[in-house]
């Protein structure tokens, strides 16, 4: 096999994530850092230091480099079309941080200006390149504890690091925080259910000398089936917190973190749904809460007859370091995008399509919560 030509990659945009994702992309083979744009940062010159790159005064100046090939893009989000669209004239493949753009006039036009070109205009939603979504995925397709029935996310997310002063706060930077955040979480549940539909959404503004809007929640259906998202920037970091509910018919799923490392799963089973999920989640921690004998094994519950040898708990990944899983999901995320460069059939777990919906789910939440 011939070896892969080597990719040049760009980065526009260097706050504190960026040095984070760069250093995971550079571990992809076949992969130079050509430069970094966009950002006077002190961090910015060193990181391009390290990786023997160039720090240039422009973004014109990166993108007409002839090595480069990819463009990074880690700036806030209402610099994301003008930028994108700059590396999409140029002739560049381009990822970009959620979401993909403010608006869905701009989502819109960024995906079929790179359709039509034959680009990448991807969205960076890693999560769905976690193997504890896949294994979910997994759980509702198989129906190992029956039917789902309702799920849930809860955001409890530190604001310490965000001054008064912060584009977060900024709706004409940020576009609000089911836009700026809330893409990540509307896309891992569409990636588990299907499409959805924003039917009620609620923004609340903190009082004070400062007053931002820093709790939304919205309720999304998804068939017949309900979700409820709720994200909440009013913890000191030392209390943020995320936490992931599913609600089946003999149980539920719960996931911690908002990369999600750490699962637990309760459940009324029998004993072939206690060896799937075992063989589902390898290594994982199981509690048997309860026990029935033959004739206490029929239950029942919406009007169905159960069988269930066991009441059971299952744990798994309480050993992942968050951050180290976060670094290989950039990872995966990067040489997937990049072997569709080399190789334009290649099946991708995140498409532009997915960036483009979770925007647009985002855009009716925010629509609805103004309109109420």
């Amino acid at each position: 096999m011939n070896q892969e030509k080597e990719l040049g990659l760009g980065i526009i945009g260097f706050g504190g994530f960026a040095l984070f994702a760069t250093q995971h992309f550079m571990q992809v083979p076949n992969v130079k850092l050509v430069g970094i744009a966009g950002s006077q940062r002190e961090e910015a010159s060193r990181a391009a230091a390290r990786f023997d790159a160039t720090h240039f005064d422009t973004i014109e100046e990166l993108l007409a480099q002839p090595d480069l090939d990819i463009v990074y893009i880690a700036t806030p989000p209402f610099l994301h079309y003008e930028q994108s669209m700059q590396a999409l004239r140029a002739g560049k493949h381009v990822i970009c941080e959620k979401p993909l753009a403010t608006n869905e006039e701009e989502g819109r036009e960024m995906v079929s200006y790179a359709k039509e070109k034959g680009l990448l205009m991807v969205t960076n939603l890693m999560q769905r390149y976690n193997p504890m979504f896949e294994r979910v995925r997994r759980v509702i397709d198989k129906k190992l504890l029956g039917d789902f029935l309702h799920g849930y996310f809860e955001n409890y997310a530190g604001d310490e690091g965000l001054s008064p002063q912060h584009w977060f706060w900024d709706r004409s930077k940020s576009g609000g925080i089911f836009i700026e955040h809330g893409v990540h979480f509307f896309d891992m549940f569409a990636g588990w259910l299907g499409d959805g539909k924003v039917v009620s959404a609620q923004v609340s503004q903190r009082e004070g000398e400062y007053p931002v809007e820093d709790q939304v929640n919205a309720t999304v259906v998804y068939g017949d089936k309900v979700v409820n998202f709720y994200h909440g920037f009013t913890q000191s970091g030392r209390m943020d917190r995320q936490e992931m509910r599913l609600l089946f018919e003999r149980g539920d799923i719960t996931l911690y973190e908002w990369v999600p490392t750490r699962i637990v799963i309760r459940g009324l089973v029998d004993d072939a749904t206690t060896k799937a999920l075992m063989d589902l989640f390898p290594g994982a921690r199981l509690e048997i809460t309860s026990n029935y004998g033959t004739s206490g094994q029929q239950t029942r519950g919406r009007f169905k007859d159960i069988t269930a040898s066991q009441k059971i708990q299952l744990m798994y990944g309480f050993e992942e370091e968050k951050l180290h899983l976060y670094g290989d999901l950039l990872r995966l995320m990067f040489r997937e995008q990049t072997a569709a460069i080399h190789y334009p059939e290649t099946h991708r777990k995140v498409t532009e399509e997915n960036g483009l919906n979770s925007l647009l789910t985002a855009l009716d939440a925010d629509r609805l919560a103004r309109n109420r």
